[in-house]
C-alpha cells in the first residue's frame, strides 16, 4: 500500500519541549496517564496495549468499555498492529485525509485488545494533525489512547487549566500547549463506506 510522504516526517522540536516530551513519554511507558491537546480539544492518552491504563481512563471519564477508543498516530506504522487496511479504492480516501482531524473505523486485528475496540469489529483510528500529539506520539514509538479530558456529559477541556481544574489528581503528566483551535472533535467515518458517524 502506498503511503503518503508527509506522513512520518518528524516536527522539529525545541529543547524545553523535547524534555516535556519525554518525561510525558516516560510516563506512558511506565503506565501512566497522560493529558495532551489534540486539534480541538485536550486528550488523555496511555499507551494501548495496557489494560489497566485505559481501564483508569475509563473509570475517571466514567466511560463503560463497551463504547471502545480512539488511537492516534504519528504515522501508519503506528497503526498497523491495530487494524487490517481496506481495499485500495477506499484507503486512498482514508490516507488522502491524513495528518487531519478524521478518524476512521478500521477493522480491528484479532489482537487488538477488547478495552480498545470495545463491543465492535472495528477500531477508531487517525494519524493526528496536531503537532505535539504526534510529536507525544514518536517519542513514546506507538500509538496512543485519545479521548477527550472530561467526564462522560461535561464539557472537554480545551486549556492546560481546564485539565488541571477537572483532573490534576487523577492523571500522572500534563503536556501542556494550544489546542488546534477546531471548534469540533474530530470528524468520525466508517471506513468501509465513508459514512459520517459524527460530524
Amino acid at each position: 500500500m502506498t503511503r503518503g510522504p508527509m506522513l512520518d516526517q518528524p516536527d522539529p522540536v525545541d529543547a524545553g519541549l523535547a524534555h516535556r516530551l519525554r518525561l510525558a513519554a516516560a510516563r506512558i511507558r511506565r503506565g501512566g496517564v497522560v493529558a495532551y491537546p489534540t486539534e480541538a480539544v485536550y486528550g488523555l492518552g496511555c499507551d494501548p496495549w495496557d489494560g489497566s491504563a485505559v481501564r483508569r481512563i475509563l473509570a475517571m471519564k466514567q466511560r463503560p468499555e463497551a463504547k471502545g477508543l480512539i488511537l492516534i498516530a504519528a504515522s501508519l506504522a503506528q497503526l498497523e498492529p491495530f487494524v487490517h487496511w481496506l481495499e485500495p479504492a477506499r484507503m486512498a480516501e482514508i490516507f488522502a485525509s491524513w495528518p487531519g482531524p478524521h478518524t476512521w473505523l478500521l477493522p480491528a486485528r484479532a489482537e487488538t485488545p477488547v478495552w480498545l475496540r470495545g463491543r465492535y469489529a472495528t477500531l477508531a483510528v487517525r494519524v493526528t494533525a496536531h503537532p505535539l500529539a504526534a510529536a507525544l506520539c514518536r517519542e513514546a514509538g506507538s500509538a496512543l489512547v485519545s479521548t477527550s479530558a472530561n467526564r462522560a456529559s461535561h464539557r472537554p477541556a480545551r486549556t492546560a487549566l481546564e485539565v488541571r481544574l477537572r483532573l490534576n489528581a487523577q492523571m500522572d503528566y500534563l503536556l501542556a500547549g494550544p489546542c488546534g483551535g477546531r471548534a469540533q472533535c474530530s470528524s468520525i467515518r466508517d471506513g468501509r463506506d465513508g459514512r459520517l458517524l459524527r460530524p
